[in-house]
Parts: structure tokens; C-alpha cells; sequence
């Protein structure tokens, strides 16, 4: 019996926001070391494809409302390198790749 590999559909990704969200008060607190020469940025992570994720939190669907209010495009080039993966690896790389671009200077929101 030919034994299946096992395929992965779990992914990060990255989308930038517009610079008008540093006017939330909420999102300037979380945000003290941001570097104004970095984007502002939403990490999440999703069992979807994250064009359709981004699609998805644009049309108010299960959707972060900085996204929603504020979301411009994708950031692919932060987020690629890493897709897909299992769900405990997303979960975990979600985190990690907040704390890395935060340590970077860019001002980031994650849920």
C-alpha cells in the first residue's frame, strides 16, 4: 500500500496597512518602538489561501477590523518562505514573525 504524503494548508501572512491607523490609540500603545520608515502591519495566520484571507477580512467576513478599515495589500515577501505548514507551525510562526518584524521596527497588529 503506497503510503500518502502528508500535505499542509496552514499559512502566515502579512498585509500592510494604511498609515492613517497610528491615529488608534489602541494600536499606537501596542506599538512603542515603531521605526515611522517601516509599514504598519497586520500577521495572522489561516487555513486559506491568504489572497482569499485578505479578500475575506476586506468584505467584513470573520475579519480584524484593522484589516477591514485599513488594510492595503499583501506583503507577500514577508511571508512566503514559510508556507505552508502544519497548523501548530502556523500558530507558532504567527507569533514569531510579529515579535520579528516589531524587533525590526515595523508597528504590528496581531489578533
Amino acid at each position: 500500500m503506497a503510503r500518502l504524503k502528508k500535505t499542509y494548508h496552514y499559512y502566515v501572512y502579512v498585509v500592510e496597512l494604511d498609515e492613517t491607523v497610528w491615529n488608534e490609540a489602541r494600536f499606537r500603545r501596542a506599538n512603542p518602538d515603531y521605526r515611522f520608515d517601516k509599514p504598519c502591519v497586520y500577521v495572522g495566520m489561516t487555513g486559506l489561501d491568504p489572497d482569499l484571507r485578505f479578500d475575506r477580512h476586506k468584505a467584513g467576513i470573520q475579519s480584524n477590523r484593522y484589516v477591514r478599515d485599513y488594510g492595503l495589500r499583501l506583503l507577500p515577501h514577508l511571508y512566503e518562505v514559510y508556507n505552508p505548514m502544519p497548523y501548530d507551525g502556523a500558530a507558532d510562526m504567527e507569533v514569531e514573525l510579529g515579535i520579528g518584524l516589531r524587533e525590526a521596527g515595523y508597528a504590528v497588529w496581531q489578533a
